[in-house]
């Protein structure tokens, strides 16, 4: 954005400790440019469930934890696995959580691409789809493009990247069209900036 770093926070919908999600997720940090900060999302186990009763300051730390990241970032770049053909619990609820409140949500207006990895051979299509339609839903810009790694335990086996060049080169697109969406937006913020401040136009 003008006068400072584009800000990406990354996203994994897995908690396990060698999650190939989270695997993956890293390997998208590298296709950022390098004028990009890039910071990992490390609270969701923390975030405990979505509950009304809950909603009145102050939030739960880990609530207000999670609000303050994604207020912090640009855009936000999520990984998810896939249990039982849809978007893991935790997941979705700390969705639901930035969702609200409506009016000041913090997911509201902000660009997200979604990408997932499963060992099955579907590679979380359904867990992207569910969870790519609870982004927009939540007032997201939800990126048009996505990555579906399937027999993951295959093609991230080792530190050296995704096996198979296509999904790499597939993974970097993913991630241009991220970039490319929060460049446009700081263009037209810039504009509309210059605009206001502009005094032939405020005097017609």
């Amino acid at each position: 954005m003008p006068g400072r770093e584009l800000r990406v926070l990354g996203i994994s919908g897995s908690l396990r400790r060698d999650s190939y999600n989270s695997r993956l997720l890293e390997l998208a940090s590298l296709h950022l440019p390098g004028t990009a900060e890039y910071r990992r999302y490390a609270g969701l186990k923390a975030v405990p469930p979505f509950d009304e009763d809950d909603e009145v300051p102050p939030y739960p730390a880990a609530v207000a934890d999670l609000r303050e990241q994604i207020r912090w970032a640009d855009g936000l770049l999520v990984s998810t696995p896939e249990y039982n053909a849809s978007v893991p619990g935790q997941l979705k609820n700390a969705v639901d959580w930035a969702s609200r409140p409506v009016a000041s949500a913090a997911l509201r207006g902000k660009a997200v691409a979604v990408v997932g990895a499963s060992t099955s051979a579907f590679g979380a299509v359904w867990a992207q789809a569910h969870l790519r339609a609870a982004f927009g839903a939540a007032g997201a810009r939800v990126i048009d493009r996505e990555l579906a790694v399937a027999m993951a335990d295959e093609q991230l086996a080792t530190e050296g990247g995704l096996a198979d060049p296509d999904l790499a080169a597939q993974l970097g697109e993913v991630v241009d069209a991220l970039v490319a969406e929060l460049r446009l937006e700081s263009r037209l913020r810039a504009e509309r900036e210059a605009s206001a401040t502009d005094p032939r136009v405020r005097a017609g």
